[in-house]
């Protein structure tokens, strides 16, 4: 009886898990889908200086304690080792709150990553890890390919 009992919470467990799971990815995906159909990535086209590369969007505050010590030098890191084949552009989203708010920034950091034409791809609410980062990269020139 008790293995069964055990195993029943197991399985619930998991199916909560997979539903947690699975609405993440869903209101993620909501969220690119909100962004790019209200004309966000229009609205900040010229704060990218190179054109046809790809870019992170990386939305912070002065006050972000995250952002400084631990967002902030991974997108250095990245910045660096990828060089020009990819941009960073920082915004403050105390100072451009309506910027923030159209890219539907609910939190700090929050990085999105958007491919050569334009597109977001990807959204990461927090901080994001290296590794993360450069496998969204990545996938962007695997799917243009």
């Amino acid at each position: 009886m008790n293995e069964n009992l055990l195993l029943t919470r197991a399985v619930w467990a998991l199916a909560i898990l997979a539903g947690g799971l699975a609405t993440y990815w869903l209101l993620n995906r909501f969220l690119l889908h909100r962004v790019q159909n209200n004309g966000a990535p229009e609205t900040t086209k010229s704060m990218f200086p190179a054109q046809g590369v790809p870019a992170i969007l990386y939305f912070t505050t002065p006050e972000c304690v995250a952002c400084k010590t631990v967002q902030r030098p991974v997108l250095q890191r990245i910045q660096e080792q990828l060089g020009n084949n990819l941009q960073v552009v920082e915004v403050n989203a105390q100072e451009c709150p309506d910027l923030a708010s159209r890219w539907g920034v609910l939190t700090v950091p929050t990085t999105f990553i958007i491919d050569e034409q334009g597109q977001l791809r990807h959204v990461n609410h927090g901080v994001t890890r290296a590794e993360k980062l450069l496998q969204q990269i990545e996938s962007i020139h695997s799917n243009a390919s």
